[in-house]
């Protein structure tokens, strides 16, 4: 099912496009402003579409305090034992780069936009005339904030990791009605890292399908082969943590890709969606040069004139150039015409 193409600065996403590729800095950066500018450099340089930002600070995300429910206590989570408050700190990217990093991007002719945590981070971010938005799935249901965010009039990507059908549905009509036209919704598994059990891709062209939108994937597994297999299902946006190198550490690096595997990323989206292509049978097109090493009946041993031409004298072998399998048997006990000599394609022609 076709769906509306979305417009972010001069880069349309849709169907008839190859997939749009996010490279997320999240905190990747650790606090160095020139490692910054270096992720947006080795972005460009995988091909990567868009460079995303997150803009929030530690104190507009949570409460600077010591209580076990401002702290992660998931024994299994990449940050346990962490306070929220000390985490955000860390990972913020400080505002003042943001025109730095959107200046970069720029030059680099690749597109930075960010996603905003409150309604202070869209003012923000409409000073530096982002193209774009971003609703990360921990604020889906901030309703409040997609209806700043969405009177904007910018294209919004919506990611909807937890979210119930009823949830994502209250955030597409918030948007709606206050005034974004242009949307996206990434299914997404918040799990960091995810695995490829918990991803259930199959969801994305039911997404699609339920509220009219372009889809893609926010994908947190590692490698590639999850956002490869979403464009099979329909994803026009693939989404994915990236950082210079993960032996660099950071709050995220343990599930972003690294630039050499971001480049793949974009290499062999663009190739399952090139190979998405329509339903077709039949030899058309290229595949006509092929038709010739088909099997086909061959005269097998010389034949005189007049003699019966047997199973003892033909053969079905490559080339295709004679009469096809299928007529095997009005081929058999036929009349020879004239001589006809071993390696001779068949025809009717040369049978009485």
């Amino acid at each position: 099912m076709s769906m509306p193409s979305v417009q972010i600065a001069t880069t349309s996403i849709g169907e008839k496009q190859p997939p749009f590729v996010i490279a997320e800095m999240s905190g990747n950066h650790n606090q160095s402003l020139d490692r910054a500018l270096a992720i947006v450099d080795a972005a460009a340089d995988a091909g990567a579409h868009a460079i995303k930002l997150q803009t929030y600070t530690a104190d507009t995300m949570t409460l600077d305090v010591d209580r076990d429910e401002f702290k992660i206590l998931d024994p299994e989570s990449l940050w346990f034992g962490r306070r929220l408050h000390e985490l955000y700190q860390e990972a913020a990217t400080p505002w003042d780069w943001h025109q730095a990093i959107f200046d970069h991007a720029k030059k680099r002719g690749i597109i930075a936009f960010s996603s905003p945590f409150d309604e202070t981070a869209v003012d923000f971010l409409e000073t530096l005339d982002a193209p774009a938005y971003k609703i990360a799935s921990f604020e889906l249901t901030d309703l409040p904030l997609i209806a700043k965010t969405a009177a904007t009039g910018k294209p919004l990507i919506m990611s909807t990791g937890m979210a119930t059908l009823a949830e994502i549905h209250q955030a597409v009509e918030c948007a709606r009605e206050h005034g974004s036209g242009e949307l996206v919704l990434l299914k997404c598994t918040s799990n960091y890292p995810a695995t490829p059990e918990s991803t259930n891709l199959h969801t994305i062209p039911h997404l699609r399908d339920s509220f009219g939108t372009q889809v893609g994937l926010s994908d947190h597994t590692g490698g590639i082969g999850a956002a490869v297999a979403a464009v099979a299902l329909g994803a026009t946006v693939i989404e994915k943590h990236f950082t210079l190198r993960r032996a660099d550490g950071g709050v995220d690096s343990a599930f972003s890709l690294e630039p050499e595997e971001l480049n793949s990323l974009v290499v062999e989206t663009e190739r399952a969606w090139q190979a998405l292509g329509e339903i077709r049978y039949g030899s058309d097109g290229p595949q006509q040069k092929s038709l010739m090493f088909r099997r086909s009946i061959f005269i097998s041993e010389d034949v005189e004139e007049g003699e019966s031409v047997g199973p003892h004298c033909l053969r079905i072998v490559r080339p295709g150039h004679g009469l096809t399998p299928k007529d095997w048997v009005l081929v058999c006990g036929r009349t020879a015409k004239r001589k006809l000599t071993r390696g001779e394609p068949t025809n009717w022609e040369m049978f009485v």
